[in-house]
């Protein structure tokens, strides 16, 4: 009887064993330059974010430090006119005391104007040079500007001119106000230039409360330009300060915050911008409702001349009126040149390697086919009836003894077919134990070498945090034990102020001024207060310094009697930063209920190390439940760990970790504890770290480690180790 077979298309040897492998090194290519550039546009957003938060952190500083000197100077002003100690009617006392702080402050004017209509000065409109103000009530030509010499005296009248405190928004805003305010910004086109200031201003009063007019000090807004400038930002992006009705302040731009149109300035609108980022960051916020509807820092991303920016826009105020936007943009390609460049070159190296691969897969299959094709014809032949054939050797020592052994078979062809006939079964029984036993091997060669790479990881961690927390300890050490003597001379130094004020109830009056300037009465109250804050931070330096050596007991011998509540407290506190509260859950509770356990003999580092995954492993649990309920939900049904520790039969030591988070199921508990299986999504777990802990458990301390669950009602650990090594070795 004639068999027929049916035959498939069949592909050349050669193309079997490059095409698979050229696919797969062209897969991994493809793989590794989209998560190349997946990875870059993630980093960009963000160092975008830290960007954008450093430098409107720096602004809101530098305004807050800028903004603050015209006020406070105008209230020691006018504290001193109220006590009697400055004079407004000597004249030539009260120019030079303005002059003093013109030379003391970065200021372009400061003066007062009284309820007589008289007045006085001093101005530093161009930035350097100082003139004195002196205006009468009797209009017009009322004005004297006087140039000063370097002791502050008045040498020569430069012009004069006609001033009227009473037509003026300088004089009487602060009056209707009756409190210190901030006047509305002014511009002037002045012979040094032009001009555009803020105004600070308060009514004063003598001794006996009586309004005596008001007191002004003005700050040049374009330095606030000059400072945006010099920030590291501005090379590529741009920081802006805006007023509610979109009115530029100062920009990190060439561009001023106003034009001059015949002779007269005027204020430019951030939309009529001549910077298009400026001027389309300001469009964009309109939409809005307007720039007043902006209460909160708010952020987007827009598109100028065909390029990405991301912004921030944040509402900045201070207690005396003032209400600015301060806007940060900054440009995706400010950071994508390198990112793009290495991409560019990890893709070029794969392609690179896909190109050599697959010359070598050619060669290589080429010199292997050769003599396998030999091998093919001489079968052939012989399926044909001639068993006569030879092959040649090959210069490859595995195709030589193949071909020898074909030689060997072509001779002994009859006696074969009975023999392999008879072995048939036993081989294919022992192919299969065999194949068995390689992937055991396999197995375990696979743990072996994670284990050996974890255990360097965590030895090198360990040494690392040592490390922090030995150079952190001294300098800490010495800060900690220095405030007590620190606190004992301040306590000394505050009782000798209090004695001598004691004593001498009404001191001279410098001494009584500088009092006041310094705050004098709340320095006394406030600095026990910041030293006591001080002890207690340094106090909490030190706590967290000995969690880091406790983790990583790099300067305990490897196995040593410890106590495992100092390793499972020093894994909490290394693991704060994923219990404490965020945006989008609440803080996650650790109920501790620890027994009386003695101290326990095993491998601290490793043990500790144990507890680090399963914490690990519970706090992904409790954030998974919590991507699927609201924040409310969530504080209605808090997510909590509970971990209990207890003496089992007195030998033994159990630790209890157990979550309310998703739970496993029944199916999965059955292989939470065998190598390389997880329940994680891919690239989220190497399923070893169970499989390492259980390892460490019951190889090394001779202990037991049980998981208990239900799927959706948490999840629950039990961990036991005899107390003492001679016990593990007895059982």
């Amino acid at each position: 009887m004639k068999t027929h077979y049916r035959k498939g298309k069949a592909f050349p040897l050669q193309i079997v064993l490059v095409v698979p492998f050229v696919i797969q090194i062209f897969g991994a290519v493809s793989l590794v330059g989209y998560l190349s550039f997946k990875n870059g546009q993630r980093a960009v957003n963000d160092l975008a974010e830290q960007l954008i938060d450093r430098t409107t952190e720096v602004v809101d500083e530098h305004l807050k430090s800028y903004l603050s000197i015209p006020q406070t100077l105008n209230q020691i002003n006018a504290d001193a006119i109220g006590r009697g100690i400055l004079d407004v009617r000597d004249r030539q006392t009260l120019g030079k005391y303005f002059w003093d702080q013109m030379q003391a402050y970065d200021l372009t004017y400061i003066g007062i104007g009284l309820t007589t209509g008289e007045g006085l000065g001093a101005a530093r409109y161009d930035g350097k040079t100082i003139t004195i103000d002196d205006w009468t009530a009797k209009l017009p030509n009322n004005t004297s500007t006087y140039t000063i010499d370097n002791q502050g005296n008045r040498t020569q009248v430069n012009a004069r001119w006609t001033w009227n405190n009473f037509s003026e928004s300088w004089y009487t805003q602060p009056i209707a106000a009756d409190k210190p305010i901030w006047g509305k910004i002014v511009t002037a086109n002045l012979p040094t230039g032009p001009y555009i200031s803020a105004s600070a201003s308060r009514p004063i009063y003598d001794l006996q409360n009586r309004l005596l007019g008001m007191i002004a000090t003005d700050i040049h807004l374009l330095k606030l330009s000059d400072f945006l400038r010099s920030l590291n930002i501005s090379q590529s992006g741009r920081v802006f300060l805006l007023e509610r009705d979109g009115t530029l302040i100062a920009s990190s731009g060439t561009e001023k915050p106003f034009v001059v149109v015949n002779q007269d300035i005027r204020r430019l609108r951030a939309i009529d911008s001549s910077d298009p980022i400026i001027q389309n960051v300001a469009k964009y916020l309109q939409k809005f409702n307007g720039f007043r509807s902006i209460t909160q820092d708010t952020d987007f991303q827009i598109e100028v001349q065909g390029k990405r920016h991301f912004v921030d826009a944040i509402p900045w105020r201070d207690k005396y009126g003032l209400d600015w936007l301060v806007v940060v943009s900054v440009p995706e390609n400010a950071f994508m040149a390198q990112i793009n460049a290495n991409t560019h070159t990890t893709i070029a190296l794969c392609f690179g390697a896909l190109v050599v691969a697959s010359v070598m897969g050619v060669f290589t299959s080429h010199w292997i086919v050769r003599p396998i094709l030999r091998l093919n014809w001489a079968s052939e032949a012989m399926a044909s009836g001639n068993l006569t054939q030879t092959v040649e050797t090959s210069s490859i020592q595995e195709l030589n003894t193949l071909s020898n052994s074909f030689n060997y078979m072509a001779g002994q062809l009859h006696e074969s077919f009975t023999a392999l006939e008879k072995s048939k079964e036993e081989l294919e029984d022992r192919v299969e134990e065999r194949t068995t036993e390689l992937k055991k091997a396999l197995e375990e060669l696979q743990r072996t070498q994670f284990q050996v790479i974890q255990s360097e990881k965590m030895s090198s961690l360990g040494q690392l945090v040592a490390g922090v927390a030995h150079e952190i300890n001294n300098p800490v050490n010495f800060i900690h034990g220095n405030l007590v003597h620190v606190e004992e001379y301040t306590q000394n130094l505050l009782a000798f102020v209090q004695l001598y004020q004691q004593y001498n109830p009404n001191p001279a009056a410098e001494i009584q001024t500088l009092a006041e300037d310094i705050d004098l009465e709340f320095l006394q109250e406030d600095l026990p207060k910041m030293l006591s804050s001080m002890k207690v931070g340094t106090e909490r330096i030190r706590q967290i310094v000995l969690s880091l050596r406790n983790f990583s007991r790099i300067d305990e011998a490897e196995f040593k009697s410890v106590d495992i509540h100092e390793g499972i407290d020093s894994t909490l506190m290394i693991l704060q930063h994923r219990l404490k509260a965020k945006q989008e859950q609440p803080e996650i509770e650790v109920i501790k209920d620890y027994g009386a356990v003695p101290l326990v003999e095993c491998y601290a580092g490793q043990l500790n190390q144990v507890f680090m995954n399963i914490l690990v492993n519970a706090i992904d649990a409790l954030e998974e439940n919590s991507a699927k309920h609201t924040y409310q939900e969530i504080e209605d049904n808090p997510n909590r760990i509970k971990i209990r520790t207890s003496v089992v039969n007195s030998i033994w030591v159990e630790v209890a970790i157990a979550d309310n988070g998703v739970g496993i199921s029944k199916e999965f508990q059955q292989r939470i504890f065998d190598p390389f299986f997880t329940t994680k999504p891919i690239g989220k777990g190497t399923g070893m770290g169970m499989s390492i802990s259980y390892q460490i458990i019951t190889e090394k301390h001779g202990g037991k480690l049980e998981c208990f669950s239900n799927s959706g009602e948490g999840t629950e650990f039990i961990i036991q180790i005899p107390l003492r090594l001679k016990v593990y070795q007895v059982v």
